[in-house]
Order: C-alpha cells, then sequence, then structure tokens
C-alpha cells in the first residue's frame, strides 16, 4: 500500500444532526479537511459528484480551491460522470485546476451511476446518438477528453485573429502538461477496467461491482484488478499504471467512533444497480486497530491496489474525519506497508 487518502461524497442536509446543512458547508469543509488531511501526512483528497442531489457536484471550483490552499496532497474525483461533461469545456476546467495546484490532479472520471433523476444527462444536453446507449455516450465522451488532453492542436485557426496565434493548429488553453497520464477510469466490471487498461487510464474500483462470479466482494475486485493489469500490460504501455480501491474503514479508539461505528456492517450485500445488473456491494471494517490490521491484511483487493481511499462520513464534521484518518495513518496503516 503506498498511497492512502479521504474520498468524501459530501452530503449535505438541513438536519440539525448534520454539521453540513448547506451546500456551502460541505464546499468551505471540504476545502478543510484536505488541508487538515495533508497535516496529518495522507496522500490524497477526493471527491464524488452527483448531479440534482445534495451532494457535491461541479467538481472543478473545489479542486481549485483545495489546490490554492494545499502544497502536496493529491487532489482528485472518484469519479465524474462523462455522460453530463462537455469534454472540451472540461479538459480546459481541469487544466486550470491542475496548474493551480502545480500537477497535482488526479481525475477519476466513469460512465457514472444510478442517478436521483430519469435520464439526467438530456437536461444537461445531451443525447446519445442513434443506435448507442448512454454508457457508449459517456465512453465517447472520455475519449474525446483523452485526446484533447494530449496537447496537439487541432482547430483551424481564424485567419483575422483577435490576437497573434502561435502557427499550425491550436489546441486547447491552458494545456497541462502530463495531466493525461492521471486520469483514472472508475469501473464497475471487468470488461470496462480492461477497455481503460487499453486506453492508458488508471484504474478506481470502488466499494461496489458488478457481481460476476459469487465470490467475495475483496476477491472479485483482486481479479479486476489482475485483468486490468494483464491488459496494461498487453497494450504496451511504458509508465507503470495506478490502481485504487475505495473501503469505509473505522479505527474504534475512543468512545465516539464506538457510538458511530460499533456495530457496522461487517459482511458484503447483493443489490441492483439496474433491472439487469446484480452488484455486489464490499463490507465496511470497524474495529480496534489490532483487530482491523488482520482483516486488512486479508483483503486481497487493498493488497493488490497501490492506493487506498476512505470514504468519510464529511456530515459529521472536519474535526471528526480528521480524527478518522489520523486514526487510521497513526495506527492502522504502517504495519500493512504504508510508506
Amino acid at each position: 500500500m503506498k498511497k492512502i487518502g479521504f474520498l468524501s461524497f459530501g452530503h449535505w442536509t438541513p438536519s440539525p444532526q448534520s454539521q453540513t446543512r448547506s451546500a456551502g458547508d460541505t464546499l468551505l469543509q471540504s476545502i478543510d479537511l484536505a488541508v487538515a488531511a495533508e497535516e496529518l501526512g495522507a496522500d490524497g483528497a477526493y471527491f464524488r459528484v452527483h448531479h440534482f442531489a445534495r451532494q457535491l457536484a461541479s467538481p472543478f471550483p473545489l479542486l481549485a480551491a483545495v489546490g490554492a490552499r494545499t502544497k502536496k496532497i493529491e487532489i482528485g474525483t472518484a469519479v465524474i460522470d462523462m455522460r453530463y461533461e462537455n469534454p472540451l469545456y472540461m479538459a480546459e476546467d481541469a487544466g486550470s485546476a491542475d496548474l493551480i495546484s502545480n500537477g497535482r490532479l488526479q481525475l477519476g472520471i466513469s460512465r457514472g451511476s444510478p442517478e436521483q433523476v430519469i435520464d439526467g444527462w438530456r437536461y444537461f444536453g445531451f443525447e446519445p446518438q442513434e443506435g448507442s446507449t448512454d454508457s457508449d455516450m459517456g465512453r465517447k465522451h472520455a475519449e474525446v477528453l483523452l485526446e484533447v488532453l494530449k496537447g496537439e492542436g487541432f482547430a483551424q485557426p481564424n485567419p483575422r485573429p483577435m490576437f497573434p496565434n502561435p502557427p499550425g493548429l491550436l489546441r486547447l488553453e491552458p494545456h497541462s502538461e502530463g495531466l493525461r497520464d492521471r486520469i483514472w477510469w472508475g469501473a464497475s466490471s471487468n470488461a470496462t477496467a480492461v477497455w481503460a487498461a487499453k486506453l492508458g487510464m488508471n484504474l478506481q474500483s470502488s466499494t461496489l461491482k458488478n457481481d460476476e462470479t459469487g465470490e467475495p466482494f475483496h476477491v472479485q475486485q483482486a481479479a479486476q484488478i489482475r485483468a486490468y493489469r494483464d491488459a496494461w500490460k498487453e497494450a504496451g504501455h511504458t509508465r507503470t499504471p495506478r490502481v485504487s480501491v475505495s473501503r469505509s474503514i473505522f479505527a474504534l479508539v475512543d468512545d465516539r467512533d464506538r457510538a458511530y461505528f460499533g456495530s457496522g456492517k461487517d459482511q458484503d450485500t447483493i443489490g441492483y444497480i439496474d433491472d439487469q445488473t446484480r452488484a455486489i456491494f464490499g463490507r465496511s471494517y470497524a474495529a480496534e486497530p489490532d483487530l482491523l490490521i488482520r482483516q486488512l491484511a486479508e483483503d486481497e483487493a487493498i493488497a493488490e491496489a497501490d492506493t487506498l481511499l476512505l470514504t468519510v462520513p464529511n456530515q459529521l464534521g472536519v474535526e471528526y474525519n480528521a480524527h478518522v484518518i489520523e486514526a487510521i495513518l497513526k495506527h492502522v496503516a504502517p504495519p500493512l506497508g504504508w510508506r
């Protein structure tokens, strides 16, 4: 395990029990938590993106703000639903955020997940081409994004421009060198993991995946990672890919931890993410540090990955979530090989 970061879904609710009662609370506390995590020595601050929900949505203002307030920590998403994205405008936003952070952006993208509304991408002005699906559209948007992030010119310049142009075809600006190699694909199936490898994207695998073999979640996820790495090698890419997995992990070190998570879900569960797709949801981990270390050492997917993202209960506030991260970094991560 080389790197450990946190992943926030950015929930907010006006409930008096929540520390994030508005979108503004969630955004500002997300920045503060990233700063705190960096001070604790964590490697990454990642954020989920959902539309039409009381959660984090448009990611790039947040990523730019986190990049401006921090110095070393990786900043990223897990994941952006590409069915909603104009890939050219997204490339400009991503380039800006990456330059502000001095090259620390790790951009997780995917075809999305079950939504709050029916075909929400239609409200954003997108329609699949005839004969294709919304998933096809999301993957096509991703392919366009990867192409323009290469930084090669493709647009015919105006012969009478407002400002002088460099010679040749024009590219999107601002361009951030190296960002193309820091794009990750969130894969729920083995097939999409293989597809991501062929295109040279890093792999993000979350706390759910398609139930393809009936085996325990971590076993199926480990097999997915191995299939991805085999496909990467077969594609002939020269750099070493990165792989992250997400987990809900809580070290029970004080009475607050025991009150919140002392009776957590400790088994995988089965459900359906749509009418056709049976999915397996990975268990949560909550235990005293010594037991937690033994449990996590048996998780095959954590062993296969190089990056672990800790899903945090952001509605409990910055101070408590910093405590959750610190407990893992201090009591659990070193015996598992972190740093």
